[in-house]
């Protein structure tokens, strides 16, 4: 994510905080700001996590692979 759209998140969180508030054009922006910036962290530990192996005691290297839901 660029640095400019976290610069901008900030700037409207500290905006909230304000007596002034956000307008709710504002409180929309920053929500989907906010939901870019989850799937991008999101992401980058998936793309982490997708290069990564489990060195086991038995010498034996497994890739890491997702969970399966219960």
């Amino acid at each position: 994510m660029e640095q400019s759209r976290i610069d901008r998140i900030n700037e409207l969180a500290r905006k909230s905080k304000t007596s002034e508030g956000l307008t709710a054009e504002e409180k929309a922006e920053q929500q989907r700001l906010r939901q870019e910036y989850v799937a991008a962290i999101k992401a980058s530990l998936t793309g982490q996590l997708d290069h990564m192996s489990i060195l086991k005691a038995d010498g034996t290297v497994e890739k890491v692979s997702k969970r399966k839901k219960k």
